[in-house]
C-alpha cells in the first residue's frame, strides 16, 4: 500500500483539510495526517514555541480549534517531523502551511511546499494587477514582501485570522485591501479554506 502525508504546523488531523486529501487519495493509498504539535498541550506549545518578538510569526490551530502563534524557530521541529514521516514510508509529504521555511530537506521523497509553488503561479496569473494579500497576523506583512517579489507591483496587506476572526472582521480586512487599491485578493494561509 502506498501512503502519503499531510503535515500541518499545528495539530492533526485538520478537520478543514484532512477530508479534502482523504477524498482525492487514489484507491489503495493511505493518507497519514501529522502535525508538529501533535500530543502537546497549549501550555507546552506556549512554553516551547511562543514568540519572543514580532518577526517571523506563524499561526495554526490545535485539535480543539484554538489558535496558536509560533515563532520561526519552529523550523527545527518541522524538519524533525518531516524526517519521521519519510522514515515511515510517506511520499510525497504535503506541507499544510504557506509560511516560508528555508532549507527543509528530505533524503529521497518529494516535499511539497506551498510557499515555493503559490507565489510564482499567482505572479503568472495576476500580473500586472494590484494584489492584496490577506494574512492571519499583521506582523506577517513585512516578512511577506520578499515572498511576493515576483509581482509587478508590491502587494498591499490586511490581516484577519482564519482561526479567530469573525465573518465581519474578515469582510472588513477585505474592504481595507480594496481601499488600498487591491484588484484581487490572495488569502495567504491554509486556514482560510474554512471561511
Amino acid at each position: 500500500m502506498k501512503k502519503f502525508a499531510t503535515l500541518t504546523i499545528g495539530q492533526a488531523p485538520r478537520p478543514d483539510l484532512a477530508p479534502v486529501f482523504n477524498a482525492i487519495a487514489p484507491a489503495g493509498t493511505e493518507v497519514v495526517h501529522a502535525g508538529c504539535l501533535d500530543g502537546l498541550t497549549k501550555a507546552e506549545v506556549d512554553k516551547q514555541f511562543a514568540p519572543v518578538g514580532s518577526e517571523g510569526l506563524l499561526t495554526s490551530r490545535m485539535l480543539d480549534g484554538t489558535a496558536v502563534v509560533l515563532e520561526v524557530c519552529f523550523r527545527k521541529a518541522l524538519q524533525e517531523k518531516i524526517h519521521q514521516l519519510e522514515k515511515a514510508g510517506c511520499s510525497p509529504i504535503v506541507l499544510l502551511c504557506t509560511g516560508e521555511f528555508e532549507g527543509l530537506t528530505t533524503e529521497k521523497v518529494r516535499l511539497i511546499e506551498p510557499d515555493r509553488l503559490l507565489p510564482p503561479v499567482f505572479a503568472a496569473l495576476l500580473n500586472p494587477l494590484q494584489v492584496g494579500v490577506m494574512v492571519p497576523l499583521i506582523e506577517q506583512a513585512q516578512s511577506e514582501l520578499n515572498k511576493w517579489k515576483g509581482l509587478d507591483k508590491p502587494p498591499v496587506f490586511a490581516a484577519a485570522s482564519p482561526y479567530t476572526a469573525s465573518k465581519e472582521e474578515l469582510q472588513e480586512a477585505a474592504r481595507k485591501l480594496a481601499h488600498q487599491g487591491a484588484e484581487v485578493i490572495v488569502l495567504d494561509c491554509m486556514g482560510y479554506s474554512k471561511t
